[in-house]
């Protein structure tokens, strides 16, 4: 089990995202931004979480009781994780968005079929798919959101980040990405093989790649 090799795929297929998806190399790179484009990236990281925790519940409910140690992991993560769209919240209404106009918005259709494939997922291969997934979510927060949150306060000031911020340093401190880890670890050994963690980690980036497709088409002016 490598974990080099999957970092490794995971920056290959994200470098593949950033030449075909407009804006999303210079977004993640910190070298440009847009308000609306960017306030609605906060909105679907609080619908996304929101639907992620249900998920993860999903995933730990498959798990039942043949592996303990892994279910302890999960729940620990889904705990950790928990209400963490009430900071990115915080930062929304510094964008004169109130929670209650959050709630009554639906998340991207990409995010539907995310959520959805992952369902499919853990169906056919159990908690497998919910630990690459969260690996991955906490991988991608290592490389880009400081150079993102950066590139926002520069642009918008420090207070429409304070919520994304904290979220950064709870994750560090945290250790999440060393947790996530560890379940792909656990839950390659005993549900499935390093190629099925490959190919779900290849079709997540490539769900997310249609989220930014998305979220440019939406938001920026053609």
């Amino acid at each position: 089990m490598s974990r080099e090799r999957l970092e490794k795929l995971a920056a290959d297929r994200t470098e593949a995202l950033f030449e075909k998806v407009p804006g999303a190399r210079e977004f993640h790179n910190g070298s440009w931004i847009e308000r609306e484009y960017y306030k609605r990236h906060l909105i679907e990281t609080v619908l996304r979480i929101r639907l992620n925790n249900e998920v993860d519940a999903y995933g730990l409910y498959k798990v039942g009781s043949k592996d303990h140690r892994l279910a302890a992991t999960l729940a620990q993560y889904l705990s950790e994780e928990n209400n963490h769209e009430g900071m990115f919240l915080r930062d929304l209404r510094h964008f004169g968005l109130e929670k209650e106009e959050v709630d009554a918005m639906r998340p991207f259709p990409s995010t539907e079929y995310l959520m959805g494939y992952l369902y499919f997922a853990i169906n056919e291969q159990g908690p497998l798919p919910t630990a690459v997934w969260n690996w991955f979510v906490e991988w991608y927060s290592d490389q880009f959101n400081p150079g993102i949150t950066k590139k926002a306060a520069d642009a918008f000031g420090l207070d429409m980040v304070k919520g994304s911020q904290a979220h950064i340093e709870y994750d560090e401190s945290h250790d999440h990405d060393d947790l996530m880890w560890s379940t792909v670890d656990r839950a390659v050994r005993g549900w499935g093989d390093f190629a099925s963690a490959e190919r779900l980690l290849t079709n997540f980036i490539d769900l997310i790649a249609l989220y930014f497709t998305e979220l440019h088409a939406s938001t920026v002016k053609q």
